[in-house]
């Protein structure tokens, strides 16, 4: 269970922070994801992953009210995964994700601050076509190698540009 330390209650939590959390617990569940993941759409992910069998998992993350109250966009995420999340911090109030807006019975919520993060609600499987999830995953790989090649050696471009 996420509960707040006086660090947490101190200040507000970053998405960095949640970001963190969320991958710690998803790496215990092996799920490795990327962060800040562009989508051929024009959106972008803040955090995309792969599961243990090849599933496509996709987690927006909100730190504030305003900003999650005021997100028409997320629905344009579904399409590229295979379960989607709403990654939050644990005092954000959660009571907007249970409205019919968000799709509840279609989104998982995640708490996470940047030590850990729990799963409140998972999320339902709305499997992909399978070429589409071959081409996100093939995607991801790449992406994944051209980060990993440019942190070992900054010249060799640069891993956002190319998506």
């Amino acid at each position: 269970m996420i509960t707040p330390t006086s660090e947490t209650i101190d200040s507000p939590a970053t998405a960095q922070d949640v970001a963190r959390g969320i991958m710690r617990l998803f790496a215990r569940n092996d799920i490795w994801c990327l962060t800040e993941v562009p989508l051929k759409n024009g959106r972008r992910a803040d955090l995309m992953g792969v599961d243990a069998k090849g599933l496509i998992v996709i987690v927006e993350i909100k730190v504030a009210r305003g900003d999650l109250l005021g997100d028409t966009k997320w629905p344009d995420y579904l399409e590229f995964c295979d379960r989607f999340f709403w990654g939050v911090p644990p005092r954000l109030d959660r009571g907007p994700l249970e409205t019919e807006g968000y799709r509840p019975d279609a989104c998982g919520v995640i708490v996470g601050d940047g030590y850990d993060a729990e799963i409140l609600r998972h999320a339902p499987l709305d499997p992909l076509a399978a070429a589409r999830r071959k081409v996100q995953v093939e995607r991801l790989a790449r992406m994944a190698m051209r980060r990993h090649t440019v942190l070992h050696d900054p010249n060799c471009g640069d891993p956002v540009s190319a998506g």
